[in-house]
Order: structure tokens, then sequence, then C-alpha cells
């Protein structure tokens, strides 16, 4: 065999392993329980229905997702916003959406499975393997707020 087709024939191989491993290395099911449904919103915090994330801690709902959404600020250019179907209720049932406890804001209760979450971060605290469907923010600086998925 001449050292061009050994050549050919290695690269082939490489390259059958590499696509091999992207196919079946990502196979792995990390399904979340909470319908992933598009969206792409800006809200201005100025408003009055939002005017509670000026402040650090502050939270606001905004339509948007599978039951609606809750922002949290984080920190001055640090905002989160987790979809409020509790993950512990995958078949959204529960007539009620996630909602902040009122001796602890930054824990989210789910009164028809009993399971909590943290609005810092979106972990279960208890009653759910899974952590809240979190999705991406955009800050410009100033006013607006950017929350999509």
């Amino acid at each position: 065999m001449s050292t061009t087709r050994k050549n050919v024939m290695k690269v082939q191989f490489i390259f059958i392993l590499f696509v091999g491993t992207l196919l079946f290395g990502c196979s792995k099911n990390n399904s979340h329980p909470v319908p992933n449904i598009p969206f792409d919103i800006t809200i201005n915090i100025t408003l009055p229905s939002y005017s509670s994330l000026m402040g650090v801690s502050g939270w606001a709902y905004v339509n948007g997702g599978s039951r609606g959404i809750i922002v949290y600020r984080r920190g001055i250019d640090d905002f989160v916003a987790f979809d409020r179907h509790s993950p512990a209720d995958p078949d959204g049932e529960c007539p009620g959406a996630l909602f902040p406890d009122g001796s602890n804001y930054l824990q989210l209760n789910d009164t028809c499975n009993a399971a909590t979450f943290s609005l810092y971060d979106g972990s279960p605290i208890s009653g759910s393997e899974y952590g809240l469907r979190m999705y991406q923010t955009g800050w410009n600086g100033n006013e607006t707020l950017r929350i999509f998925n």
C-alpha cells in the first residue's frame, strides 16, 4: 500500500471517529420538564410595572415563557430570569404559577407540589430534581432589559 493511500485512510478513520464522538457523545438525555417556548422580550424597568427592578434585590413578573417569567436583580448589572412553570409540575396541572414566599422572597413556592426553588439561581430547594428553566438576559446599563431564549 502506498504512503499516500495510508494517509488518506488515516484521515478517514480520524474523521469517522470524530463524527461518531459528536453523534454518540451528546446523546445524554438532559430534557427539562418545563417546555421551551421561544420568545424575545425587551422591558423598560422605569415603567411602573417593572420599577421594582430599579434596585438590587428587586423582582418583577413579565409575560412570556410557559407560565410567565420572574426577573430578579442580583446586582447592579446582574439580572436573572426564570420561568414560573414549576419543574415539579411538568404537565402544568397546577392552576397557579410559582410565586415568592411571603417570609423569604428569595424562595419560590409551588403550592400544588410542595416544591421550593431559589430565586437567586433557580436551583431546587425541595420537592424537585430539576431547577427552574432559566432564560438569558441582556442589560443595556440604563433602562432596558432584554429577556430571551
